[in-house]
């Protein structure tokens, strides 16, 4: 796996990690405003709190994560060469904090102004960062999953701004279109056609390389993105020409596919060559486990409808997937990616004459695992406070705000020992 990966193509540390140490404040904001607002939060998806806390999480942090991952990943994984990556990486980081935070006071403070600044930001923001990478990308011939998958979940973020933009231009300006069935397909394309396809194609790498697992099956890994997409793709006609069969057939697949993915995933962990479970491989059995419950019951509400009147299991549904499963995913991930990217860079630093310290140097194992029993903590209380949220709203707040403190703490310190290293290694070279 690791030969099919151009790492002497890495585009500069700076370039990812502003990202990286960002993300983690915004989900800090996130639990404040469950500490702040507490059962009132969780009340309805549609309270103004909620659609914050909600966006915080998933444009604040995983959206931040994911586009700065891709300027990493999209030259070692399928050589697209990424014209100064420092400059895009600027420019994208900013426009993506200031429209993060103007979208979540548009919507906590109803705020029809900070609303439009925000969706016009945002749009241009991403699709500034589309028109930089996506013309490179599919010129690049699909020679593997992964590649094949990155193009899908393109398509899938040009779907997710739309949507999002005509959805918060409509709240600000009034516009009247179909808001409820418009926001369900928003969040099927944002988790679905590029977070859920985003992961996939991520996964075929980076669960084999830092795992140590068997590689997944070919047809599998080569058909599931066009199957999912095509899913998503169906429902969204179903939508706009009203025909629930379609939708509902479109569902079912997509819940289906989910499903197979996860289960396919834990099966191959389950094969790992390493006896020892870190940090990174526990992060995923929790966000593949709570995946699977979201998934499940998405397929339980599309084949029984009335479970859907309920105002618990939407909640449920997203906290599981967002919140259990794609925070789970993502920092699982940064556990493995960041200290292996400041490896690679000393190591490049050290021209082959000074070697580059151990990757649990830089990140300690047992620092990774105390965070991580912080985070499922705080997933158990989230999930508990949609049933009782008088006793447990401002709890999961509380510790939702530790984990991330302690995330931030873990990520900040690891760059801190970096740049110690770095420094060590310069002594080292300049007294040969």
């Amino acid at each position: 796996m690791q030969a099919l990966l151009s790492f002497d193509k890495a585009p500069p540390f700076a370039a990812p990690l502003r990202f990286f140490l960002t993300a983690p404040f915004f989900a800090l904001l996130a639990g404040l405003l469950l500490v702040w607002e507490g059962p009132s939060l969780l009340v309805s998806r549609w309270t103004p709190g909620t659609l914050a806390a909600t966006h915080l999480l998933t444009i604040g942090f995983m959206l931040q994560i994911m586009l700065g991952a891709l300027i990493q990943v999209l030259p070692v994984v399928a050589g697209v060469n990424i014209a100064h990556p420092l400059t895009v990486s600027r420019w994208l980081h900013g426009g993506l904090s200031i429209g993060t935070l103007l979208l979540a006071a548009g919507f906590q403070f109803g705020e029809p102004d900070a609303l439009a600044m925000a969706a016009i930001i945002l749009g241009l923001t991403i699709t500034g960062f589309l028109m930089v990478v996506a013309p490179p990308l599919f010129r690049v011939s699909s020679t593997s999953p992964t590649i094949r998958g990155l193009k899908f979940a393109m398509l899938g973020l040009v779907g997710t701004i739309a949507l999002g933009v005509v959805l918060a231009l409509a709240l600000a300006w009034g516009w009247s279109i179909p808001l409820l069935a418009l926001a369900d397909l928003h969040a099927a394309w944002g988790l679905g056609a590029w977070g859920g396809l985003l992961l996939a194609a991520m996964a075929y790498v980076v669960v084999p390389m830092f795992q140590l697992t068997p590689g997944y099956q070919a047809r599998l890994s080569w058909w599931f993105p066009v199957l999912f997409f095509a899913c998503v793709g169906f429902w969204s006609v179903a939508v706009l020409f009203e025909l629930p069969l379609l939708a509902i057939l479109a569902q079912v697949v997509a819940s289906l596919l989910g499903l197979t993915f996860c289960i396919v995933t834990l099966r191959l962990q389950s094969q790992r060559r390493r006896a020892r479970p870190d940090a990174t491989y526990r992060y995923w059995q929790l966000g593949l486990s709570c995946a699977i419950f979201a998934l499940f019951s998405a397929l339980t509400v599309t084949l029984w409808p009335a479970v859907k009147d309920s105002n618990e299991w939407p909640l449920l549904f997203g906290i599981l997937l967002i919140t259990g499963g794609f925070l789970s995913f993502i920092v699982g991930m940064l556990y493995k990616i960041v200290p292996f990217l400041a490896w690679l860079h000393l190591q490049n630093l050290g021209e082959s004459k000074v070697p580059a310290p151990a990757m649990n140097k830089i990140l300690a194992e047992a620092a990774m695992q105390k965070q991580m029993a912080c985070h499922g903590l705080a997933v158990v209380l989230v999930m508990g406070a949609v049933f009782a949220p008088e006793w447990l709203a401002r709890p999961a707040g509380f510790a939702f705000v530790v984990a991330n403190v302690f995330l931030i703490w873990n990520l900040a310190g690891a760059v801190h020992r970096y740049r110690q290293h770095a420094l060590l290694i310069a002594r080292k070279l300049a007294a040969l």
